[in-house]
């Protein structure tokens, strides 16, 4: 646990990361088997989108199996009572640490909703555990004005190594809590997500700046850093914006910065940050075709992941596994440990090391390029690289390294943006909400109809 020290978030890690370009030791996970039986039928329909998939019947059914592995993780390291989603586990050896994100939960939840559509999960089976995850967070969760500690034991709840309650992960939560609202349509379980939704206390977070805290402890008030950049929390912003008890002011989605950043005569916004920072949002919101006064974050994320995929060819003259068949680098588990890395610029200790949600977070961006990557990893690295859950954390061809490891935040990009870039049903359940639809019109968003960027030319070493 001391890479967290007690009192480090996960975003201050990858903030510290970034400067000092360090990795920091893993955390230990346990795996329960409570497998889920599969049903011969979905219990709901993909959209009507899923019949303009970009991908070949080949291609689909990789991406089937890996959502299948995906949604296995959320339901067998889950308690079945709490619901409380464990932040990672081990795949080749069970330990029974119970040490729980609720990030990973707001990407279970969804898992939950994926589940049941796809017929992964029996549909009663899929709605129990939401519900009973949905009476856990609204009558035992510990909480302060709705916001959520970071860190929390699977089995009872409590807060583990004094963490924060966090802005973030609790949004990240919130977009689950949505999605189960509108996929299920059960009277007990919209009641409960609107009671949990608006319990969140936006205006104090907010009280005295537009900027928000990454979070507060009890015993130390607000912590000192601030959203105050282009990153993961736009999803953070537009849920304040939608709430209808104590929504923020209109005035914070331009509070923040968005800079921009230039890679082979290519510009785009983007932060001294991992890739994630591109997908986490858009998971949930649907960005595509729309705009607010600054940019379309759909196109601009295509364009940050076309700029990634460049960055890490022009890396393998240093790091010769890389090439159009093999890419991608965001924070992950490496050899010495959890790592901050990325680029462009390029950030923390590249050593080779591929981390496949890189490109399973990108999928909707760069279909072609990123199914190109996970084939190969699929198809060269078998059993090394890819196990019950889907593909481990990471891997590094050159030094025959392979995590042992998955991350329930990084299976969970995996698993929602391959569902979006295979039907559109995330985004599409999502939206339905209320307050996600407010949070964007009160950001000022606009249908727009400027083409998508055209894919990268220039091809690999």
């Amino acid at each position: 646990m001391d890479w967290v020290g007690k009192k480090l978030t996960r975003r201050e890690l990858l903030r510290r990361g970034a400067c000092a370009g360090l990795a920091v030791p893993l955390i230990g996970s346990s795996e329960r088997s409570m497998a889920a039986q599969a049903t011969p039928k979905s219990a709901s329909k993909p959209p009507a989108g899923a019949a303009t998939t970009p991908f070949s019947p080949d291609d689909d059914a990789l991406l089937q199996d890996l959502e299948k592995g995906c949604v296995q993780y959320f339901w067998d390291q889950a308690d079945p009572n709490t619901g409380l989603v464990k932040d990672r586990c081990n795949v080749i050896t069970p330990d029974k640490s119970p040490l729980g994100s609720i990030a990973a939960l707001g990407f279970g939840l969804t898992g939950l909703c994926i589940g049941d559509m796809r017929g992964f999960i029996p549909h009663m089976q899929a709605r129990e555990r939401a519900l009973n995850t949905m009476r856990f967070l609204w009558k035992k969760l510990p909480h302060h004005r709705g916001f959520f500690y970071h860190w929390a034991n699977v089995n009872t709840g409590e807060r583990l190594w004094d963490s924060e309650v966090s802005s973030i992960d609790t949004a990240i939560l919130l977009c689950g809590v949505l999605m189960c609202r509108q996929h299920f349509l059960h009277s007990e379980i919209s009641e409960l997500a609107l009671r949990i939704f608006e319990r969140v206390d936006w205006s104090w977070l907010s009280e005295d700046t537009s900027i928000l805290p990454h979070g507060w402890t009890p015993e130390t008030g607000f912590l000192e850093y601030r959203w105050d950049n282009y990153s993961e929390m736009m999803m953070m912003y537009l849920l304040g914006l939608g709430s209808s008890t104590y929504p923020l002011p209109a005035v914070s989605w331009s509070a923040w910065k968005r800079v921009k950043f230039e890679y082979d005569d290519v510009e785009y916004i983007g932060s001294f940050a991992p890739l994630f920072v591109h997908q986490y949002s858009q998971a949930w919101f649907d960005f595509r075709q729309k705009h607010d006064q600054y940019a379309n974050y759909f196109n601009n994320s295509r364009i940050a992941t076309q700029v990634h995929r460049r960055f890490c060819l022009d890396l393998a003259s240093q790091f010769p596994d890389y090439s159009e068949d093999l890419w991608g680098i965001t924070a992950s588990d490496s050899s010495r440990g959890y790592v901050v890395w990325g680029g462009p610029p390029a950030t923390g200790p590249i050593d080779g090391t591929v981390v496949p949600c890189a490109a399973g977070g990108s999928l909707p961006f760069l279909p072609q390029e990123t199914m190109q990557v996970l084939r190969n990893i699929k198809n060269r690295y078998g059993a090394r690289a890819w196990g019950r859950y889907g593909f481990v954390d990471a891997f590094n061809p050159l030094t025959n390294w392979y995590d042992t490891d998955v991350i329930g935040i990084d299976v969970g990009i995996t698993l929602l943006m391959a569902e979006n870039a295979r039907t559109g049903f995330v985004w599409e359940t999502f939206m339905k909400n209320p307050e996600a639809q407010r949070g964007m019109n009160r950001a000022g968003f606009q249908p727009d109809t400027t083409p998508p960027p055209a894919p990268t030319q220039r091809g690999g070493h």
